[in-house]
C-alpha cells in the first residue's frame, strides 16, 4: 500500500461527499449555556413547519445522505420530533441525536427507540458543580447520567462529548473516570471557541500556550481509554500534526498510518441545516459567511452543488486548496494537507478562516522557540445566533511558566482520581516529562533549528551562556 501523499495533498472523492447531516431542527432549548454558540433558548420565529421538515427529510436520502442527527437547541423540545426521526428512519437514513440529556424519561427513551433513533450523544462539560453553572441549570449533570442509564436501558447507544476550557479542562480526568464507571464507550472532545455567547465569556477560552499542558493530558487519556474501554474521539479542532496526532485520531488502531487529520470536510462529509431550513457545508459555521441557500427557495441538491459556499473545500491544485491561508498556516509544512485546519475555529476568532490558533504543531514549533501567541477580543459580537467577534493576535516570547499560575489550565492544578495517583505517584511529574519530551522532539528531528531555541542550547552555547 501506498503510503506517502500525492502531492496535491488530500482530497475527499465524489462518492464521500454527502454521506452526514447534522439538522438544528430547533432553536428552543431548556439549558442556558454560557458557551452556546447558537445562542440557543426561544426557538426560530420562522422554523421549518413538518410538512416542510419531512419533504427536507425526502430530499436528504434522494441526495444520498446516509446519517442525519437531530440537534437543536434541545431537539425534543420540537413536537414533532419524533416524527422526523421516524421518516429519516423508514426512508433508510440512520437517525441519532446530540442533546443536553436535561429531561430524557424512561418513556421518551422507549419513545425514540420505537421511532429508530439509535445512537446518542449527551453533552457533559466537566464535573457537576463546573457543568450546573456552565449550562445553566442545578442538577443538570446529574440529569445526564440518568439520562444515559435510561438510554442504555432501552438499547440506544450512547456516547458523550464535552468542550475543553479553562474551566472543564481541569476535571478531565475525574470526569474520564466517571465516564467509564457508567459505561460509556465513545467520547467526543472539542476545544471552545469564541462563537455566540462565548464572545462574552471569552475567559472561559484556552489560550494557545495553554495546549502545552493540555495534549500530554489527552494523549495521556486517550492511551488509558484503550484499556477501559474508552475510545476518545477528537473533534474537528483538537490535534494537528504534534507528536500525538496518530493517537489521538488512531481510536484503537495505534498502528494506522492514515490516522491524520486531512483538512477540513465542511461540504464534503457533512452538511448542517438550521431550523429555518438554512443549509451549510457545517453546522457549526457562522451563518452570515457560509449559509449556501434554503430550502424554502431552492431545492436541497441545487445548494449542495451549486451554492459555492458549500464548496469552499472543492479544490483542483494546491494553489486553489491554500489560497485562503494567511499568518503561520501560510507557511506551515503541513498546508497542502491540513489547509488551516477547522474553518469555523479561525472565522470565529478573526473573521476568515485560514489562520488556526488552536494548532498544536504551531504552539509547539513556537514554543520550542521560546515564543507564543495570545489572543484578546478587540470586537464584539452583535448578539445573533451563530455570530462571533474579532480577535487580535499577538506573538511574543514565552517567558516563565508558573505551574501554579491563576486562570490559566496546567498538569498541576487538573484534578485526578485518587486511584490514579496511588497508581502511580509520579504521574503528574511524568506529564510534565512528556511535555518536555514533546518538545524535544522538535529539535531532535529538526523541525526548529536548535540554534533557535532558548531552551535546547548545545553545551558549548550553554557553558558560554
Amino acid at each position: 500500500m501506498e503510503r506517502s501523499l500525492q502531492k496535491k495533498g488530500i482530497r475527499v472523492k465524489e462518492y464521500q461527499r454527502k454521506t452526514y447531516a447534522v439538522w438544528e431542527i430547533t432553536l428552543k432549548c431548556n439549558l442556558a449555556c454560557s458557551h452556546c454558540g447558537s445562542r440557543a433558548g426561544d426557538k426560530r420565529d420562522n422554523e421549518l413547519n413538518t410538512t416542510e421538515a419531512l419533504d427536507l427529510v425526502k430530499q436528504m436520502a434522494e441526495l444520498g445522505i446516509k446519517e442525519v442527527t437531530l440537534i437543536g437547541g434541545e431537539a425534543f423540545l420540537r413536537p414533532d420530533w419524533l416524527m422526523i426521526a421516524a421518516e429519516i428512519t423508514r426512508l433508510g437514513m440512520v437517525a441519532s441525536m446530540t442533546t443536553g440529556g436535561y429531561g430524557i424519561s424512561l418513556g421518551t427513551a422507549k419513545r425514540m427507540k420505537a421511532a429508530g433513533i439509535t445512537t446518542v450523544s449527551v453533552s457533559i462539560d466537566g464535573l457537576a458543580t463546573t457543568h450546573d453553572r456552565i449550562r445553566g441549570k442545578a442538577g443538570s449533570w446529574q440529569q445526564c447520567f440518568e439520562t444515559i442509564a435510561r438510554l442504555n436501558q432501552v438499547g440506544i447507544i450512547c456516547g458523550v462529548n464535552t468542550q475543553i476550557n479553562r474551566e472543564t479542562a481541569l476535571g478531565l480526568p475525574l470526569l474520564y473516570q466517571a465516564l467509564v464507571d457508567a459505561n460509556v464507550s465513545a467520547w467526543q472532545i472539542q476545544l471552545t471557541v469564541p462563537m455566540g455567547n462565548a464572545v462574552e465569556n471569552s475567559q472561559l477560552l484556552l489560550q494557545p500556550i495553554e495546549l502545552l499542558d493540555l495534549y500530554p493530558l489527552l494523549h495521556y487519556l486517550s492511551l488509558r481509554g484503550r484499556r477501559d474501554g474508552l475510545t476518545i474521539q477528537p473533534g474537528n479542532n483538537i490535534g494537528y500534526y504534534g507528536p500525538y496526532e496518530r493517537v489521538l485520531r488512531g481510536a484503537n488502531n495505534l498502528e494506522n498510518d492514515w490516522a491524520f487529520y486531512k483538512g477540513c470536510q465542511a461540504g464534503q462529509s457533512v452538511i448542517g441545516i438550521e431550523a429555518d431550513g438554512s443549509i451549510k457545508g457545517c453546522p457549526s459555521l457562522p451563518s452570515d459567511a457560509y449559509v449556501g441557500g434554503n430550502i424554502r427557495n431552492k431545492t436541497l441538491s441545487q445548494i449542495y452543488y451549486h451554492s459555492d459556499e458549500l464548496n469552499i473545500n472543492e479544490h483542483q491544485s494546491d494553489a486553489m486548496a491554500t489560497e485562503h491561508l494567511w499568518g503561520h498556516c501560510a507557511s506551515c509544512e503541513f498546508a497542502n494537507t491540513c489547509r488551516g485546519g477547522c474553518h469555523w475555529t479561525s472565522h470565529v476568532f478573526f473573521g476568515k478562516r485560514g489562520n488556526n490558533p488552536y494548532c498544536h504543531h504551531r504552539v509547539l514549533k513556537l514554543a520550542v522557540q521560546g515564543r507564543k501567541e495570545r489572543f484578546y477580543l478587540k470586537e464584539r459580537a452583535k448578539g445573533m445566533p451563530f455570530d462571533h467577534g474579532i480577535f487580535e493576535l499577538l506573538e511574543e516570547n514565552i517567558g516563565p511558566i508558573d505551574p501554579n499560575a491563576p486562570h490559566q489550565f496546567t498538569l498541576k492544578k487538573a484534578q485526578y482520581p485518587k486511584r490514579w495517583l496511588q497508581e502511580n505517584p509520579q504521574l503528574i511529574q511524568s506529564l510534565y516529562f512528556e511535555r518536555g519530551l514533546g518538545m524535544k522532539r522538535y529539535v531532535d528531528a529538526g523541525i526548529v533549528d536548535r540554534e533557535q531555541s532558548p531552551w535546547f542550547k548545545s553545551k558549548e552555547e550553554v557553558t558560554s551562556t
